[in-house]
């Protein structure tokens, strides 16, 4: 009779660790879930953050934005005759 006892308390040892086991990993799942939404909620804000400065460059350098400062400090908008081109070294174009 001891010796059923003795395979009970086993399986019910055996049923315990099992379920600590899918317990364990499932929590260390939700747990992965939740970092890589917040992580994937972060590079979405992330990304929207470079688009708008991607887009305040693009009006900072814009003639709109250039022409009135160059005036302001007294520079003047160069005509074609003034316009040299240098060739880049080593550059076989």
């Amino acid at each position: 009779m001891a010796r059923g006892r003795h395979w009970v308390a086993l399986w019910l040892v055996a049923f315990l660790v099992t379920t600590w086991i899918v317990y364990a990993r499932q929590t260390a799942a939700y747990r992965a879930a939740r970092e890589l939404a917040d992580l994937r909620a972060r590079r979405a804000n992330l990304e929207g953050h470079r688009a708008d400065l991607q887009r305040r460059i693009r009006v900072a350098e814009s003639r709109v934005v250039l022409v009135p400062r160059g005036v302001r400090l007294g520079l003047h908008l160069p005509s074609d005759s003034e316009i040299v081109l240098v060739p880049a070294p080593g550059g076989s174009h």
